[in-house]
């Protein structure tokens, strides 16, 4: 659902985060006079134009207000010459009722607001009344840049900062981890309380620039003027912009998603790429670029385009091997789309001549037959035929539904079921992991893993063929330990501790504060010996797995080596 919010001057697919954190250090009254400071004094961005918000409180689930954090910024305000009042907003709705007056005599305005909890409160949950017993969460404070462009009515009577009108522009937010659910639904304050900031690289440039479009940076620039420059259209007609915007976004991302080793594929994340190559296909088509071939192919040449201005910031984008894979991966997407919507097209003619496009027609063009809805409105429109929009949103509702529900039965870690089979080559995949680190080195790190009741299966980051010597190594490795009968113990400890361990945990991946971490070895260790630390294999994981590794009846066996992408390489292996 949020790539289809891309397309407007805000909304980015993949972008670059700025990031501070403090773990029971520093909290509000450093924090926030830290980014006003950044913001102002490095950045230079013009303080009159930064508005703040902060949590209203929760008298429901007793909870007060962030009184602390608007105080802080009134005080940061004024060492600026800036007259700071705070006035209150709750809901988002409410906003576009109250403006930037909020609850404020008539004639004046606030630059500190209070929201409620669905705009500044986070936790993993969400809202506190959602939040189990024992999790964490906290009020956050946001920053948003005011570029001064007319309200657009459209999206409500008033403007405010949590406004979509493009007025406001979000760009940081500090949470306060400051509180624990206790199990009668009360809060209570963490013994040490955590800041987790989050800055959206582009935005803050966007502001700096004095330009709220995020996609005038400099950044995109390059990219647009190539698709300015085939297309023979211009960036700023209104009915063009967003396909500029799409195409730009999704190439941009793609491109990283492929040097990262996903492919397009039906599922996960390979299907997010899928979909955003061939919507990007698809607004290229709509700008009127012509189909190349090859490296000629306009999305190959915007995917060029990102690795130049990346490379230097990114190094891994200066290998050949990314350069060829990324490149021919885009292309032979393109050219398959190119096939879904010739026999897409067919199927549209089809069910067309009743002079109504049906919920279900449109649904089986989508999903069957990779037909973008868009392209059936369109050619709908064109042809001056309804389409049934409402019974198609339903449809797409009810099975991204049914999705997410298949979804969560998955088991967590790529186990395909919870069977004996599969959690001794669960228990066996670790042994894997730890022995390739062994042999290959301490660089190695899993980027993917499937297991089933006959294999596993792991992706790692290592850039050669493995040598028949060092498949039999790991294999030598991971048969002694399985010998060596092994205890595998289970402990849930804070995140950090497990980090501060080395426990191997997945790249890119969120875990909540406190972790479940699986140790195989040494014989007795327990998270109170000494010796813990020095186990074979440390990883964050959910599990199942055996209770020792005796249990893995059988040989362990490399079935295959094999390249999946630049810099991955994937083994199938067995126990027999």
């Amino acid at each position: 659902e949020d790539i289809e919010e891309v397309g407007d001057n805000r909304h980015t697919t993949f972008f670059e985060m700025l990031g501070n954190w403090s773990l029971g250090d520093y909290f509000k009254k450093e924090q926030l006079p830290l980014f006003f400071e950044f913001l102002t004094d490095e950045i230079g961005l013009d303080p009159k134009n930064l508005y703040v918000t902060a949590f209203i409180g929760d008298e429901k689930n007793n909870v007060p207000r962030d009184t602390e954090s608007a105080e802080v910024w009134q005080q940061l305000f004024a060492g600026k010459g800036i007259e700071a009042e705070i006035t209150e907003i709750g809901s988002e709705q409410d906003g576009y009722r109250l403006g930037m007056t909020g609850r404020l005599p008539a004639g004046r305005q606030g630059r500190i607001f209070y929201y409620d909890a669905r705009k500044n409160w986070w936790s993993r949950a969400g809202v506190p009344e959602n939040m189990p017993a024992g999790e964490p969460g906290g009020p956050d404070s946001e920053v948003f840049y005011d570029f001064g462009t007319p309200h657009d009515p459209k999206f409500g009577a008033e403007c405010h900062p949590n406004c979509d009108c493009g007025r406001f522009l979000e760009i940081g937010n500090s949470v306060f981890m400051q509180y624990i659910k206790q199990a009668d639904g009360s809060f209570t304050l963490l013994p040490k309380q955590n800041v987790d900031f989050g800055g959206g690289l582009e935005r803050i440039a966007a502001a700096a620039q004095g330009n709220p479009d995020v996609f005038a940076i400099d950044v995109f620039a390059d990219t647009i003027g190539l698709l300015i420059h085939f297309s023979g259209k211009e960036y700023t007609d209104s009915r063009y912009q967003r396909s500029f915007r799409i195409v730009a976004d999704h190439m941009r991302a793609a491109t990283f998603m492929l040097e990262a080793g996903v492919r397009p594929s039906n599922t996960d994340r390979g299907y997010v790429l899928r979909r955003l190559l061939r919507r990007a296909a698809q607004h290229a088509q709509k700008l009127g670029v012509e189909h190349g071939e090859g490296k000629d192919s306009m999305l190959v040449k915007c995917a060029v385009e990102f690795i130049e201005k990346y490379k230097q910031a990114y190094p891994e984008l200066q290998s050949e091997d990314v350069y060829e894979t990324t490149t021919d991966e885009i292309w032979k997407e393109e050219k398959q789309f190119a096939h879904t919507l010739e026999d897409g097209m067919k199927e549209f003619e089809k069910v067309a001549k009743a002079g109504h496009i049906s919920s279900d027609d449109a649904f089986v063009l989508f999903t069957t037959f990779g037909f973008p809805f868009e392209m059936t409105l369109e050619l709908a429109h064109e042809r001056g035929i309804d389409v049934d929009e409402d019974g198609f949103a339903a449809a797409m509702k009810k099975h991204r539904e049914l999705s997410r529900a298949g979804s969560e039965q998955k088991f967590k870690g790529g186990l395909a079921d919870t069977s004996e089979k599969t959690t001794r080559l669960h228990t066996a995949h670790h042994l894997l992991l730890k022995a390739l680190q062994v042999v290959l080195g301490p660089s190695v790190k899993q980027r993917g893993s499937n297991i089933t009741q006959e294999r596993l299966r792991i992706d790692f980051s290592y850039s050669s063929k493995m040598t028949v010597e060092q498949v039999a190594q790991v294999e030598e490795i991971v048969n002694e330990k399985i010998a060596e009968a092994l205890p595998v113990i289970r402990s849930t400890i804070p995140k950090e501790e497990a980090e501060k361990l080395g426990a191997e945990h997945e790249f890119g991946a969120k875990y909540p504060d406190m972790v479940s971490v699986y140790s195989l070895g040494p014989v007795g260790a327990t998270m109170d010996d000494p010796q813990f630390d020095k186990a074979f294999s440390i990883e964050f994981c959910g599990g199942p797995h055996v209770s020792n590794t005796s249990e893995l009846i059988g040989t362990f066996k490399i079935q295959k080596e094999e390249a999946v992408a630049a810099g991955i390489r994937r083994i199938k292996a067995v126990l027999q």
